[in-house]
């Protein structure tokens, strides 16, 4: 199917972007050759490919995930945090329930 100035008029529309016709008519065929390279990568075997994520190993660098009990660096101070809130249940702050 190709693109066509009509085509590019419309998405430039849907998109909220102002274009002028001789600028819909020049960006019409690199549109349509760039659909062509989509349709050749379609024709492409890739049965016995392995999907990866990136083209170079990543490896995350984490920390232990520890509770800090010194109330001066923060935690352990769920009691006194609570007690600023109009309501809590539970150890957890208690809202009213949304509904939309």
């Amino acid at each position: 199917m190709p693109v066509t100035i009509a085509t590019v008029t419309k998405i430039a529309s849907l998109a909220r972007i102002a274009i002028t016709e001789e600028e819909a008519a020049r960006i019409a065929p690199e549109l349509d050759n760039i659909m062509g390279w989509i349709e050749q990568l379609g024709e492409v075997d890739t049965t016995d490919v392995a999907p990866i994520m990136a083209v170079i190993p990543n490896h995350l660098r984490l920390r232990d995930d520890v509770v800090n009990a010194d109330p001066l660096t923060g935690g352990g101070i769920r009691d006194a945090v609570l007690a600023n809130a109009p309501q809590g249940e539970h150890g957890f702050f208690t809202v009213p329930k949304v509904i939309e």
